[in-house]
């Protein structure tokens, strides 16, 4: 399961760039994530931070370990989780043109155990909307923060 969504923000490349790198404090800019505690910190660079997630999910406290594996300062970094069967890959790119930037969200469901691959087409059908949602709802709040700051 594939999902996506993006949102255009009155903002440079560089001032959303600072803001998504900031993991350590995106409790403060995303209402879906009650806290972020970092659990490992590269020297220079983002490839290898990994931290614990605790965010609100269908009305419940959800926590994941997630940590980065790539990333090109400016334009994009991806993270991994590995929870319930399947490995969870987010993608948060940013392109800038005419005076603004536009953030997209991919996130990427893939299966690998069996009771995994046995649920993916049932749970795809059931939260595919809600995936889009959440995703839509994090963009926003860190658009709402980005041009809050100026």
């Amino acid at each position: 399961m594939t999902v996506q969504a993006q949102v255009t923000i009155e903002a440079s490349k560089q001032a959303v760039w600072a803001a998504i790198s900031d993991i350590e404090n995106a409790a403060q800019r995303i209402s879906g994530i009650e806290s972020v505690e970092i659990l490992e910190k590269p020297s220079a660079g983002l490839v290898g931070l990994k931290w614990k997630e605790a965010r609100t999910f269908l009305g419940k406290t959800a926590t994941e370990v997630m940590w980065i594996t790539d990333c090109v300062e400016n334009e994009y970094y991806k993270t991994r989780a590995e929870s319930h069967g399947s490995i969870y890959i987010c993608k948060l790119s940013v392109t800038e043109a005419d005076g603004h930037s536009t953030l997209t969200m991919t996130h990427e469901c893939k299966a690998v155990s069996f009771m995994a691959k046995l649920m993916a087409g049932p749970m795809a059908l059931l939260f595919n909307g809600t995936f889009r949602k959440m995703l839509t709802k994090d963009l926003n709040d860190i658009k709402s923060a980005v041009e809050a700051a100026g």
